[in-house]
């Protein structure tokens, strides 16, 4: 049994959007506007709006909006793989490939980010921007650390 297990899909996904709209993203990353629309054991799909104030002078999505949406979608991912419950953990490393630019006109492209391996200590992973019609517009892959929770005298 994995840990998705113990949760059903609509709760996993009300879990995971719960995540995305609370104290746990910066603002600017909530500020990305994405939805939470499918989830499985260490997967998550997400919505990305592309919306103005993402698209850079030359008319198409930015890559730093899609990195940091990625990073995100990827925190989503880690906790769908613990079964919706979320650890502190940071971003020790995150590569990505731009394949396609994404037009300021396009609506809307799809994020996938699963975990590829969970360990105690790393976790690593992949994330896929597509655009709606299915075409791989960025591919990123990334290594995630979790936090050593402190001591009670602070350590």
């Amino acid at each position: 049994m994995t840990g998705f297990e113990r949760l059903r899909d609509f709760e996993m996904i009300d879990a995971l959007r719960e995540i995305l709209t609370g104290p746990i993203p910066a603002p600017f990353v909530k500020a990305l506007g994405m939805r939470v629309v499918a989830a499985s054991s260490g997967e998550v799909t997400l919505c990305l709006p592309v919306s103005p104030q993402l698209v850079h002078g030359g008319g198409v999505l930015c890559g730093q909006a899609i990195m940091a949406a990625m990073d995100f979608a990827m925190v989503l991912a880690v906790v769908a793989n613990a079964g919706g419950k979320y650890r502190p953990m940071t971003t020790v490393q995150l590569q990505t490939s731009f394949l396609i630019g994404i037009p300021a006109d396009v609506g809307e492209v799809k994020l996938a980010a699963r975990v590829l391996r969970a360990g105690a200590r790393l976790v690593f992973g992949e994330m896929l921007l597509t655009t709606l019609d299915g075409r791989l517009a960025a591919h990123g892959t990334t290594t995630y650390a979790f936090l050593a929770k402190k001591a009670a005298d602070g350590r």
